[in-house]
């Protein structure tokens, strides 16, 4: 066995025997890790002590920052009543139970009335495959056994098993994976930044998106087309905002062809945008709906599925012919994070999320633009709620993205870290926003003032580039 590099690190023994996700590789065996030990608040620290403001809650997902001792207590509880049970064959437990119910009284209006039942998961990835098998098995029932296609959006994101990675609409997510799988399909995305024609209002731009989509369905035959995936605002692909009118019209084209809405809320959802879900900020009424990450603040891994009567029903119905629904997980609905997550939903209500969000949402949304839309870097400053996003430009008046060989976004995080703060560079070196729910405006000051300087940095950078003598 070799021996780790840089002596008996936690770095070196990382880079020794850790295989990353969403790291490239081969660069990780020279640079290595941040390793991160302890959080409070917004606030994370690594192995030497350096503090840190999280602007993305990890993964977009740790919504009541990174010490709540109730959280932990819930798991502590559950540990001793009931550690472990599954949900097989008709099998229960409280928890589950809870929470599927706090869940529907919860859910936003859905497509013919609301929500009828809940399938728990264990990551937005699975859930998001899960709804996918739920749409083919639901087809079947019907006795539409062509109507299988699924839909997504270019720049959307909905996870990385194969079939959630294959209605993901990013490169990065298909190339060498052999993915996208047969039978997915996208349609564009809604960035009115980019794709708005001059003197094009954001409303005739949400009328051509959808015109798109009916051509695409047209094109395919509606008879094959089964679903579409859809993220209130597309997350990683950059924190993409629907245009004025979007969802409206997207849903006037499926609801033409009978074509299901899938509605991930696997970030948007528990207050994000302002809202308790990102369907209700947009006016969707999807037939399934999808979340996880701030179910439990991430504490532990659980992710869920709720669908409406219809569909129910055509699951049900197909079950019985066949004897059983045969899909599920080990730890689908386990007791010890779903006894997590309804915690955190009664803290949700406790600290009421969706009023605390609308409060600093307003700053953060004020302050983000007031700094850096007219930064010579900056081409546009987007968001809504406590979600947003500055996009780099190299011209600003051209909008015009830099080289992605040039890795403009990468260089601006790792200048934040010297600054203390952990950002994400996205697709087009969108840099994303979307800090723990709890954060306070105080807290979005130092966070911005932060970024500020590390912006103002990689200014001076590139100043240099340009100026610098050619070789």
């Amino acid at each position: 066995m070799t021996p780790p590099p840089m002596g008996n690190s936690a770095a070196a023994r990382d880079i020794a025997s850790v295989l990353h996700p969403y790291t490239d590789l081969k660069a990780h065996q020279e640079t290595g890790p941040l390793v991160i030990t302890r959080g409070k608040g917004v606030r994370v620290y690594d192995d030497q002590g350096k503090e840190y403001i999280e602007t993305v809650a990890g993964l977009w997902c740790a919504a009541l920052g990174f010490d709540n001792e109730r959280l932990v207590q819930a798991a502590v509880r559950q540990m001793r009543a009931l550690p472990f049970y599954h949900g097989f064959t008709g099998r229960s437990h409280e928890p589950m139970i809870q929470l599927a119910e706090m869940l529907l009284e919860r859910a936003p209006a859905a497509h013919g009335g609301r929500m009828s039942k809940v399938f728990f998961a264990n990551s937005g990835s699975e859930a998001n495959d899960t709804a996918i098998k739920m749409i083919w098995y639901a087809n079947n029932a019907w006795g539409r056994p062509q109507k299988k296609k699924i839909i997504g959006r270019v720049r959307g994101y909905h996870g990385i098993t194969i079939a959630a990675a294959s209605v993901t609409g990013q490169a990065a997510n298909h190339k060498a994976f052999d993915v996208p799988l047969p039978g997915f399909i996208h349609t564009m995305c809604p960035t009115y930044y980019h794709a708005g024609l001059p003197g094009e209002t954001e409303e005739a731009f949400s009328a051509r998106c959808a015109e798109e989509l009916e051509k695409l369905i047209l094109a395919e035959g509606p008879e094959t087309i089964a679903a579409m995936f859809a993220e209130p605002i597309q997350g990683a692909g950059g924190v993409v905002v629907p245009p004025r009118g979007y969802f409206p019209a997207i849903q006037k084209v499926l609801r033409k062809y009978d074509i299901l809405l899938v509605a991930d809320e696997v970030i948007c959802g528990f207050g994000r945008t302002g809202n308790y879900w990102g369907s209700q900020t947009y006016d969707i009424e999807p037939d399934i709906l999808v979340c996880a990450k701030a179910l439990s603040s991430s504490y532990l891994p659980i992710s869920a599925v709720m669908v409406n009567e219809r569909v129910f029903e055509a699951l049900a119905t197909k079950s019985h012919e066949i004897g059983t629904f045969g899909h599920g997980f080990t730890y689908s609905g386990h007791p010890v994070p779903a006894a997590v997550a309804i915690e955190t939903l009664k803290i949700y209500d406790e600290i009421d999320i969706v009023g605390h969000v609308r409060e600093v949402g307003a700053h953060f949304q004020a302050e983000l633009r007031r700094r850096f839309h007219e930064h010579p870097l900056v081409g546009e400053v987007r968001g809504i709620g406590l979600i947003g996003a500055v996009e780099l430009v190299e011209d600003r008046e051209a909008r015009r993205n830099f080289d992605p060989a040039r890795k403009v976004g990468a260089k601006l995080v790792k200048i934040a870290e010297a600054h203390g703060l952990i950002c994400r560079a996205m697709v087009l070196d969108s840099i994303g926003f979307s800090p723990p729910l709890i954060i306070t405006k105080p807290e979005i000051d130092e966070m911005l003032d932060r970024f500020g300087r590390a912006l103002d940095e990689l200014a001076v950078q590139i100043r240099r580039e340009r100026i610098a003598p050619v070789a």
